[in-house]
């Protein structure tokens, strides 16, 4: 049974989130919107939580989930090293959709990473999105809420529409802008290598690099 929690982003119910993030401790999964679609998150820490994303969305496991955290502090417990690119990176477009890949700690589960030994990392601009992390308290899978190979949602009803019943709940913070996805950077090598073009050009990440360039 899905839960469906309307949320003003502007203006968040306190016990509205307090029962989302209740549903992630509990190994449950939960829809929200973020700056760009909606995700799909679940507790990255728990295994049969992870699984379940995999299950419900008809992915691969060879393909890594990504997370979201609240803030830059809460990178450092999943990585083996945050390089001086990723710091500077960080600082100019986090909060934002700007997903940095990593060499993942130990403590990652390597269901996230499909194996590679990498995770992929952003600190949302949406704050229903900072404030489940937050609320969780470590992170969050940032996958987007459809069916693998599906279109993007950008709104509760699309998600539910797409996905059916969740065993959790889909927090309905009205329409997401859409457009691109997250741009995802691989910072593992120098000079980073993007993986992905989204929200954020790779020329805006060369100028953050490079700023005498410009």
């Amino acid at each position: 049974m899905t839960l469906l929690l309307k949320i003003d982003p502007g203006n968040p119910d306190a016990e509205k989130l307090v029962e989302a993030v209740r549903v992630l401790c509990e190994g449950g999964v939960v829809a929200f919107p973020t700056e760009t679609f909606y995700g799909l998150g679940a507790d990255a820490r728990n295994e049969t939580a992870v699984e379940k994303i995999f299950r419900i969305k008809g992915r691969n496991f060879r393909n890594p989930l990504s997370v979201i955290v609240a803030n830059d502090r809460d990178v450092i417990p999943l990585v083996e090293e945050i390089p001086a690119a990723a710091k500077i990176l960080m600082q100019t477009f986090w909060p934002g959709p700007l997903t940095l890949v990593f060499r993942a700690s130990s403590s990652v589960l390597p269901r996230l990473t499909a194996n590679t030994g990498k995770i992929g990392i952003r600190v949302s601009s949406h704050p229903l999105a900072r404030l489940l992390a937050g609320g969780l308290g470590g992170p969050l899978t940032a996958t987007s809420a459809n069916l693998s190979g599906g279109p993007e949602c950008s709104s509760a009803d699309a998600v539910i529409r797409a996905l059916g019943e969740l065993s959790g709940s889909v927090i309905d913070g009205g329409e997401t802008p859409g457009g691109a996805g997250s741009t995802i950077l691989d910072v593992t090598i120098f000079p980073p290598r993007i993986l992905r073009e989204g929200a954020i050009s790779g020329d805006f990440i060369l100028n953050a690099l490079n700023p005498t360039e410009v």
